[in-house]
């Protein structure tokens, strides 16, 4: 060993030095120079087979040159980061006195601003919301509304039923089951609205989970001329000129029974997905409480009469807001509600 072989390691690693131009450049450069197997800790091995005057003054040399070697790396390593900052700053300079960006504003669902739309129009009328449970009782569901087991009815509104003989409510009508019961001073004009579960096959115009909005009015001389005039009014408030057209329907809760069409606002032949090329959308069902359904709940029908209607808002939403599909509504798309923000306003 000797003073060239020490010059020579300097002047090597002054070499990669200048080649490098980064930190990671130079964290390789720290372990060739001075890990484990550098040149340096090579020549340390050495010294023990060095004559015992030479071995002082090698070691000095080698302690010196560790010493320059770690002082201009680190010097390299922190001229790299500062210019690694200064290339960061540049790129996502920002200047903080500018106005920030303003975020968008949200929108209610179209569902929930088609049944404000309705309760605005039956409070003219005086009618008042009243909730109920999405977890019902079959009895309410079913059997008080003249729907015994095996009546037909059930399969038409079959449904998900859960723990202890429960089912989720197939119409918001179970609502209007409970305010019988309770037998409340006449007259009675109540709205329900609400989430109900059909286990169906979810298509352009179905959806296992979808929306309804019911009304029932009790009082006595009530006729079915009252329950066509409340529909005209309804329709003609909510869709102005829209064509209406009433048709005979079967509902075991009502009789006679009624459901009213509307002229399809987003027809476009054979091909529409709203009204597949019929030119209307059944928006409502509606009729006379059946008198087995009064009889049920303790009242005489020939003292008192009723009307019921409902309304299918999730069937209403797109045609009040120009969508096609109502599964849409639910897919949580914000292009999609947005343009419906546009559209109700």
């Amino acid at each position: 060993m000797a003073s060239e072989d020490v010059d020579n390691i300097y002047r090597d690693f002054q070499r990669d030095l200048a080649a490098a131009s980064d930190p990671s450049a130079l964290e390789e450069i720290r372990r060739i120079h001075k890990g484990k197997t550098s040149p340096i800790k090579n020549l340390l091995k050495q010294i023990g087979g060095l004559p015992a005057e030479e071995r002082p003054r090698f070691a000095a040399q080698l302690n010196e040159l560790q010493s320059r070697i770690e002082a201009e790396l680190q010097e390299a390593i922190t001229a790299a980061e500062e210019r690694a900052l200064a290339q960061r700053l540049e790129a996502e300079w920002i200047d903080p006195t500018l106005p920030g960006r303003p975020l968008g504003h949200g929108a209610r669902h179209p569902v929930t601003v088609v049944e404000e739309r309705i309760l605005s129009v039956l409070r003219q009328l005086g009618f008042e919301l009243l909730d109920g449970p999405e977890v019902e009782d079959p009895y309410y569901n079913f059997d008080a509304l003249n729907i015994p087991e095996h009546h037909p009815a059930r399969d038409m509104q079959d449904t998900f039923w859960v723990t202890g003989h429960k089912l989720l409510r197939s119409h918001t009508t179970t609502v209007q089951a409970r305010l019988l019961e309770r037998r409340p001073q006449l007259p009675i004009r109540i709205a329900s609205a609400g989430r109900v579960y059909r286990n169906e096959a979810v298509d352009a115009t179905h959806l296992a989970m979808f929306h309804q909005l019911e009304g029932i009015w009790v009082d006595r001389g009530l006729t079915f001329a009252h329950l066509k005039g409340v529909l005209a009014f309804i329709a003609q408030s909510l869709y102005g000129d829209r064509p209406v057209r009433f048709k005979p329907k079967f509902y075991p809760y009502t009789e006679p029974s009624v459901g009213v069409d509307l002229g399809c606002g987003q027809c476009r032949g054979s091909g529409c997905d709203a009204c597949h090329g019929a030119g209307w959308v059944t928006i409502l069902g509606a009729g006379m409480i059946h008198p087995k359904v009064f009889t049920e709940f303790g009242f005489d029908p020939s003292e008192v009469s009723g009307i019921a209607f409902g309304l299918g808002t999730t069937r209403m939403a797109p045609q009040a807001v120009g969508v096609s599909k109502v599964k849409s509504l639910y897919e949580q798309d914000l292009r999609v509600h947005t343009a419906l923000r546009r559209e109700i306003r």
